[in-house]
């Protein structure tokens, strides 16, 4: 009955710290998210539920990026909490140990790991089709005709127009210049005006640009009744609206564009595509070495008849060059024409083979490292856990400065190294499952070595580290080097310093 409110309590007092941490790194993930795609988004009047919209997938996406952070900040907060308060001796002197204060948090995590691979290979994909279809959308939006002051805007297609100071509070635009090249750069309009108001039409489909006191010139140079034809065309207005065709709605598009992608795919649908794309290449490759296995720039180098010792001795007699040597200057000319012409050829169809593959071996390995993808995530936040509780456990500091820094710290080493698993198994250098499971490899040992120190109470202070200590030694003995300088040696090296700033 103890045991099991011991258990409670070290649930509840888990459970806050997650969670909180949760949100803070899911925030902060997607804060940098959003750094990346700002410029798609600047200047398209996108309405508030398409932006809703966006936060919402987005942060959904990053799940699996943060919940492995938010497991080891709160694992680490949690148990140097209970150190720093002194609850985790109390525990152990009561004949606990650790390996059983644990149990109900790895009891957790394993249900959070179990519903990080379900969320990751069901959720996952619908997620990344709605936000993918989403970010084209919003890309293929038009931006908003919001013209600068002072140079030219080109924004709107077919028309490039200049504005030199704009009136806030009447909304006009003055000493505008416009030329329109919708029909053609050879039937080009220029229209000049005093003042301008530009509004968009109700239904999003045309700009209304209202002109005051202008003159517009046209180039009729290209119309087709030559015998009439005049040079261009002059006109002076006090009043001249213009409709400009611009589409500003947004449209979402079809969910069908993201459906090939190998981020919307579960585990089943990417095993599928991987067996289709290896019978692919596979295919390409016999085709390959058959359509080449029995030439070589034109000649056939197969299907030859063995030739025996005796038989070679025989081919002696004969000058090979003859042949060449009996041509004429123009034949030698066109045979080496054709044989650098099939030469080119060959390499052509080489370089092109070799683009196929490696263009269909690139979207294998990327639905194959997706596939890992999916159980990656659950065995990152069991490592996790295993690294920050025992490593709370051993600082015995708790709150939000010594955890944070830690975490981030391990955190960044996980993903530069996990990064570049990724990319080194993308390009194919290393296998796949190396790669992926590099960064996961590297500190699962580390979380091993920190449980056993922790179970085995080789607590440590942080002053007793052997980096910090490292880095006194070197204070220490600089300081020492300092102290141990004769007066006579400071004030000469204070004279040097005197010489030299006055030489120069």
């Amino acid at each position: 009955m103890h045991i099991k409110r011991l258990y409670l309590f070290l649930i509840k007092s888990y459970l806050g710290t997650f969670i909180a941490t949760f949100f803070i790194c899911l925030f902060i993930v997607l804060m940098q998210f959003l750094w990346k795609y700002v410029d798609d988004m600047v200047g398209k009047g996108l309405e508030i539920s398409v932006l809703a919209q966006f936060f919402y997938y987005a942060a959904l996406s990053l799940i699996p990026m943060a919940l492995p952070l938010s497991i080891l900040l709160s694992s680490l907060m949690t148990f140097g909490n209970f150190g720093e308060r002194l609850e985790l001796l109390a525990m152990k002197a009561a004949g606990i140990s650790l390996f059983r204060i644990m149990r109900p948090f790895v009891v957790f995590i394993i249900l959070v790991s179990i519903g990080a691979f379900f969320f990751s290979n069901n959720a996952m994909p619908v997620i990344q089709t709605k936000m993918y279809t989403l970010l084209r959308s919003i890309k293929d939006k038009k931006p908003d005709a919001e013209i600068p002051t002072g140079s030219f805007y080109n924004g709107v297609p077919g028309y490039s127009i200049y504005v030199a100071e704009k009136d806030e509070e009447r909304h006009l635009l003055k000493n505008v210049m416009i030329y329109d090249f919708s029909d053609g750069f050879e039937n080009a309009v220029v229209m000049a005006a005093d003042s301008a108001r530009l509004m968009a039409a109700s239904d999003k489909m045309n700009l209304v640009l209202d002109l005051y006191s202008g003159e517009s010139f046209e180039n009729l140079k290209n119309q087709k009744e030559a015998r009439n034809s005049v040079p261009y065309r002059r006109e002076t207005f006090s009043f001249k609206e213009v409709l400009i065709e611009f589409d500003s709605n947004f449209k979402m598009q079809d969910v069908s564009i993201a459906s090939n992608k190998y981020m919307t795919k579960n585990i089943q649908q990417l095993t599928l595509t991987i067996d289709s794309l290896t019978t692919v290449i596979d295919s390409m490759n016999t085709s390959f070495i058959a359509e080449y296995k029995g030439e070589a720039l034109g000649r056939t180098v197969t299907n030859f008849t063995p030739v025996s010792k005796d038989s070679l001795m025989d081919y002696k007699k004969y000058n090979v060059d003859s042949l060449w040597i009996k041509l004429q200057k123009d034949q030698k000319l066109d045979a080496m024409n054709s044989i650098l012409f099939e030469a080119n050829n060959t390499k052509n169809d080489l370089l092109f083979q070799q683009d196929m593959q490696y263009a269909n071996g690139k979207v294998m390995r990327k639905h194959d490292i997706e596939r890992h993808r999916k159980y990656t995530l659950s065995f990152a936040c069991l490592v996790f856990f295993f690294i920050g509780a025992p490593l709370g456990a051993i600082i015995r500091k708790g709150g939000l400065g010594m955890p944070v820094v830690i975490s981030v710290l391990l955190f960044v080493i996980y993903y530069v190294i996990d990064n570049m698993g990724y990319k080194t198994a993308r390009e194919g250098v290393w296998h796949i499952w190396s790669g992926i499971w590099l960064s996961t490899g590297v500190l699962f040992p580390f979380g091993v070595l920190l449980t056993y120190q922790a179970a085995t109470d080789r607590i440590v202070s942080i002053s007793d580290m052997k980096l910090i200590k490292w880095v006194k030694s070197l204070i220490i003995k600089k300081k020492e080097e300092v102290d141990n300088r004769s007066v006579e040696q400071i004030i000469e090296d204070s004279k040097q310093k005197g010489r030299q700033i006055d030489n120069k």
